[in-house]
């Protein structure tokens, strides 16, 4: 090879799947992608698990939180592993396939959640406003339908660029896919798909948010301040206070998470020139956007008490997993240092004599087993069975003097 196609070669601009920044860089990048799925996974898998136990109890605005925690999931296992391993490989692994994969499924699951926030919003509101006229809308039958319609048209939205409306192209950084947001000067096609993505699924929707949210809280911090001063205690009130505010958290944090980027990419549509931001300018924006994933569990369960009651239930019974048979070491339903090994035979027929006991003599005998008295088999306790007839109960319990390391006795 000559020198002069050496040079050549050295002077041709890197490749838009290579990465833009140093090698700490991308090792960072990946590390902080990492620790978004891994808390992600935790959080709303735990939050999938107790909505799966309480599924009979659960209402509609609940079934919205289990949508976007199925958004969250989904999106951290199914597409944050590949941004994680081109961050270690210090370019997009796959080039346009995996872009394409990784674009169209991340902007359909981001738009999921926009929608499932607003949905969630509006439904709250309407609740708390106006209960007695939208009570049909509000029933579970309708919710389910309405998570549907989210999916359906996220979906149908995210693949107008796969035939001609806008395009999947890496990001200024190198290390992830999003829509062509600079496709606004290339086609008035993409000019269109560019300004709806942002006036009617990002701006729009967020102003319903705002609304919707500022009224809600309005309207129970008015009525609470309406009671209390009467001197009325409302225990349903305060329950609906603390969902409200749940519910706030979780759009307020979205729209926190996302803004940042939202206004970047925004911006980025507008610029003509080749250099607009330094690719380290866009990978905050796009690292604090994924933070969103994390943060819904913990609001989750720091404000409803029913998820708190089911995550310590989960937390009690995780050790016993393995199975709660008679005579485990480790049970504590009874302080027994040994375990018993109880062996039930059929017993014979009985004597007629024993069936013809007067009442009194047995509430006699019954007393006198009663005062129980302590025994010793050589050195190892023996247990009463509850279950034994009164010839052959003996009432023995624990000696103080216990042989350590002895083996259990079968009773």
């Amino acid at each position: 090879m000559s020198p002069n196609s050496t040079s050549a070669d050295s002077l041709m601009p890197p490749s838009v799947f290579t990465s833009k920044l140093s090698r700490a860089g991308d090792i960072g990048v990946g590390l902080t992608i990492l620790s978004v799925v891994l808390l992600s996974v935790l959080g709303n898998g735990l939050v999938l698990v107790i909505c799966y136990r309480r599924r009979k109890k659960m209402v509609g605005s609940e079934l919205l939180c289990v949508n976007l925690a199925v958004v969250d999931f989904l999106c951290c296992v199914c597409f944050y592993p590949l941004s994680i391993l081109s961050s270690f490989h210090h370019a997009w692994l796959g080039e346009n396939v995996t872009c394409v994969y990784y674009g169209f499924g991340c902007f359909i699951f981001g738009l999921c959640s926009m929608f499932t926030i607003t949905a969630i919003s509006i439904i709250r509101y309407l609740k708390i406003c106006y209960s007695l006229v939208y009570a049909e809308w509000l029933e579970v039958a309708n919710i389910r339908k309405l998570c549907f319609a989210i999916w359906l048209l996220a979906t149908t939205w995210s693949s107008f660029p796969l035939f001609g409306w806008g395009k999947y192209v890496p990001e200024p950084y190198g290390l992830s896919c999003t829509v062509a947001w600079r496709g606004y000067h290339n086609s008035s096609k993409d000019a269109f798909y560019v300004i709806c993505s942002f006036v009617c699924f990002t701006l729009f929707p967020v102003l319903l948010i705002g609304m919707t949210q500022c009224q809600i809280l309005y309207k129970v911090s008015h009525f609470s301040h309406m009671l209390s001063t009467r001197g009325i205690r409302n225990n349903l009130l305060y329950t609906k206070k603390r969902l409200s505010m749940m519910f706030f958290c979780i759009s307020l944090g979205f729209v926190i998470a996302w803004a940042p980027y939202a206004i970047v990419s925004f911006l980025f549509i507008f610029h003509k020139g080749s250099l607009y931001m330094a690719p380290e300018g866009f990978v905050f924006p796009a690292l604090f956007a994924k933070s969103s994933h994390i943060y819904n569990p913990f609001i989750y369960f720091y404000f409803n008490k029913s998820f708190q009651q089911e995550l310590r239930l989960l937390l009690t019974l995780w050790p016993r997993l393995g199975g709660n048979r008679v005579g485990n070491q480790n049970s504590t339903c009874h302080n027994i240092p040994y375990p018993i090994h109880i062996e039930l035979q059929e017993r014979g027929g009985t004597d007629k004599k024993n069936s013809d006991w007067s009442w009194g003599k047995a509430q006699t005998k019954r007393k006198s087993k009663s005062k129980s008295k302590s025994s010793n088999l050589d050195g190892r306790p023996v247990y009463t069975c509850w279950a034994s007839t009164a010839n052959d109960e003996k009432s023995v319990f624990n000696n103080k003097s216990v042989v350590e390391n002895s083996p259990p006795v079968s009773i």
